[in-house]
């Protein structure tokens, strides 16, 4: 066998590759919070790397280490100090001691705010910087056992561009924290390759360094769309930059069997997936009337589609921030006097999913997808479903109008049943010329992501005993 400084590399197309008979790769993705559109996206490049190296070992390093394990069968660590939480809450209702003190403080706003500054600058900051030196020695120390570092699509380079979506958070959250693991790999010599991601919004300074840090130390770098790529350019990295499709998009999808939902009256099923768009639950920051007016219009809309004979299936493609927003929706929609005979007939359903895979089963038995996030667009597109897409973020535009359904892509901003009514009328009526034309692009995408993962992760040429090198 080769030993650790015996492992040679080989060079394709301008791309450093693994040494052929050693191959340890850490998968890095921020997810863990129930965006099953991530969980896809991670689950393809699984997918992808052990149907061309099947003895290469893979772990995950994400947001929640837990959830990773149990979803994708592999060990997993957290890639910051402040991991997220899924699917399990807290019943203890005590107030505690802390909480009890601030209360206490906050009467008297002088002295609760040099306690704060106090607080901050002699504990936090040092706790902070103690942390994460921890978690970066963790980090070299796990690069020691890996050969490959990929950073795994998504919309890794993002930071908060503030509104409805500020609790994403600035510099010190996404950017810094993949700055610091392509930084670690870089240290140690393991070859990185960060793969179809979303790039943007990138706002301030810091975080335009960071990632351009991040994409000078990868060997490879590619972005899920032209806009992405754009973007990178504008704040200064030169390097080899290709435009793929998201890797969601090579999925292994035969397998997925239809579940039975309501709709085989009618004119056909309507998937509506709202989202929680500016939901105050999520910051005290968010405005709850833009919320408000959110969730009144989608309802607007399913009201509409119940009483023209639809059949209306909520959904969502993340099930740990959007299924408050889908309560809130069904509550208007059964409250509603007018659609009482529809409701009670069943034209007006909810599917549960946990996984991808049953996310993919639900959208199956859908005849039309009015859709709010990125994946739930590439989804319907995967099963060549077609999709009404309420923009929130140039992403979504930016998708669409690469499959060529601009017209059926609604700002979020400007929403009312008019300008929803008369888009989906239009997606019906031209169904049959949609789902060819989404059929082509599916194959096209797919085409392109094979030819990707063939020339990242190539195939072992015949060894014969000259090969091995004793160690």
């Amino acid at each position: 066998m080769l030993s650790l400084n015996q492992r040679a590399a080989n060079r394709r197309g301008g791309i450093i590759f693994v040494a052929k008979l050693s191959r340890r790769i850490g998968l890095l993705h921020h997810m863990g919070g129930g965006n099953l559109g991530d969980d896809g996206t991670f689950e393809a490049v699984i997918q992808n790397i052990k149907s061309r190296w099947p003895e290469a070992a893979m772990i995950g390093l994400s947001m929640n280490p837990d959830d990773t394990r149990r979803r994708h069968g592999l060990p997993s660590y957290p890639i910051r100090q402040q991991c997220w939480s899924f699917g399990d809450t807290s019943s203890d209702n005590k107030v505690s001691f802390k909480q009890k003190a601030k209360a206490a403080a906050r009467k008297y706003p002088a002295i609760f705010k040099l306690l704060r500054t106090i607080h901050f600058v002699v504990c936090r900051i040092p706790c902070a910087l103690y942390k994460e030196f921890l978690l970066f020695a963790m980090a070299i120390r796990l690069m020691l056992t890996l050969d490959l570092l990929v950073v795994s699509g998504g919309g890794q380079l993002i930071e908060s561009s503030g509104g409805p979506w500020e609790f994403v958070g600035g510099p010190w959250q996404f950017p810094f924290t993949v700055f610091k693991w392509t930084l670690a790999a870089r240290l140690l010599r393991v070859r990185c390759i960060v793969l179809n991601v979303g790039a943007g919004p990138l706002i301030r300074l810091l975080t335009k360094r960071f990632v351009r840090g991040t994409l000078y130390f990868a060997n490879y770098a590619s972005f899920r769309d032209s806009e992405s790529k754009a973007l990178v350019r504008h704040i200064g990295f030169r390097g080899r930059a290709d435009v793929v499709c998201d890797s969601a998009y090579s999925l292994d999808i035969p397998a997925v069997k239809a579940n039975s939902v309501a709709g085989t009256r009618g004119k056909g099923v309507v998937g509506l997936a709202p989202m929680a768009y500016g939901d105050p639950r999520l910051s005290p920051k968010h405005d709850p009337a833009v919320y408000n007016n959110f969730i009144k219009q989608l309802a607007t809309l399913a009201a509409w589609l119940l009483k023209e004979g639809y059949c209306v299936t909520l959904f969502c493609t993340d099930i740990g921030i959007d299924p408050p927003a889908i309560e809130d929706l069904e509550r208007l929609l059964r409250s509603d006097s007018e659609l009482s005979k529809a409701v009670a007939s069943g034209a007006l359903s909810r599917v549960h999913q946990w996984t991808t895979q049953e996310l993919l089963a639900n959208m199956s038995s859908m005849d039309y997808a009015v859709v709010c996030r990125f994946h739930a667009v590439v989804f319907a597109h995967l099963l060549n479903v077609p999709v009404l897409a309420i923009n929130h973020h140039p992403k979504v535009r930016a998708q669409m109008m690469d499959l060529g359904l601009s017209e059926y892509c609604v700002n979020l901003e400007n929403l009312d049943l008019g300008i929803l009514g008369g888009a989906f009328d239009t997606l019906v009526t031209n169904r049959v010329e949609i789902k060819r034309g989404m059929s082509r692009k599916l194959a096209d995408y797919r085409t392109k992501l094979a030819s990707q993962f063939d020339e990242l992760f190539p195939g072992e040429p015949e060894r014969n005993d000259a090969d091995i090198i004793c160690a």
